[in-house]
């Protein structure tokens, strides 16, 4: 206390004067209309100065989470369209099937949002992992997709991560369907560029036309019917000549990818459940069998 006051006597005459410069400010600003005027605009100025960078860190702080929500739009959005294109050539056409790999509703789906945090495109094995495991429900054999569409099939998870096998993976193998023509195939990739597959296994009898659309047939355990793969660019036959092999410009951009959903689909999880079952049920007839 005894130092306070010694620094207050010490310096009285600069509190004095800031004291009196702080009066005059106000009277001169209060009771003349042109001061007045200057402080009121150069005070705005200062403030929207302010708000204007407030808001500037506020915007970049929340792209994260416009990122994600545009990413999941988009995925939406790529499923109306696969699902329009199949009722258009079946109406076009006048078919009277159904398409097998018929869309569920939206509402069947929950997409898991994460960031890749590691990400690889130039080896015969490449790996992506994301910032989502167990914790946020990501569990082995989800599919995984972003607003370009399909990206692969969960592999590993762990509690706050996940890795997953991408299409540029040479042990990928997921199947896929010609959009509004029900003929299907296997999309692999063999190395090489990282936005050319191959969907293989088609039969000699499809039907199809370059840049067709090329999507999931929900024929698999992971994805659901309609997820955007790519498009057709060519068309060659296979080396047996008893199917063809269409090369397919992938529409996912696998070198710049940042944000990704994974799909959490009950009919899928009771597909993979009943696929598994009907394996071991397999298994332990083929070794009855064997005994006997």
């Amino acid at each position: 206390m005894h130092n306070l006051a010694e620094f207050i006597a010490r310096f009285k005459h600069w509190f004095v004067f800031v004291a009196l410069e702080v009066i005059s400010l106000v009277l001169l600003f209060k009771y003349n209309n042109y001061q007045g005027s200057v402080w009121f605009s150069t005070a705005n100025d200062a403030a929207g100065a302010v708000l204007s960078a407030r808001s500037s860190v506020e915007s970049f702080f929340s792209l994260t989470k416009v990122n994600q929500e545009l990413t999941q739009r988009n995925l939406y959005l790529e499923h109306q369209v696969s699902d329009l294109q199949a009722r258009v050539y079946d109406k076009t056409l006048g078919k009277d099937f159904m398409h097998k790999g018929q869309l569920q509703m939206l509402s069947d789906f929950r997409l898991i949002p994460a960031k890749v945090v590691d990400n690889s495109v130039d080896k015969p094995q490449n790996f992506i992992t994301i910032n989502k495991g167990t914790a946020d429900g990501v569990h082995e054999d989800m599919g995984v997709a972003c607003g370009g569409g399909i990206v692969g099939i969960v592999y590993l998870a762990s509690r706050h991560y996940a890795v997953v096998i991408p299409v540029l993976n040479s042990e990928s193998n997921i199947s896929c369907a010609i959009a509004g023509r029900g003929y299907f195939g296997y999309l692999r990739w063999h190395g090489g560029a990282s936005d050319i597959a191959w969907l293989e296994d088609v039969p000699r009898h499809a039907k199809f036309r370059i840049h067709d659309r090329i999507v999931t047939s929900g024929y698999s355990s992971v994805f659901p019917p309609g997820v955007l793969a790519g498009e057709v660019i060519k068309a060659y036959n296979s080396p047996d000549g008893l199917s063809y092999r269409l090369k397919v410009k992938l529409s996912t951009d696998f070198g710049n990818l940042r944000d990704v959903c994974v799909i959490d689909d009950a009919a899928v999880k009771e597909r993979l459940e009943l696929l598994k079952s009907a394996q071991d049920s397999m298994k332990v007839k083929i070794q009855g069998e064997a005994n006997e």
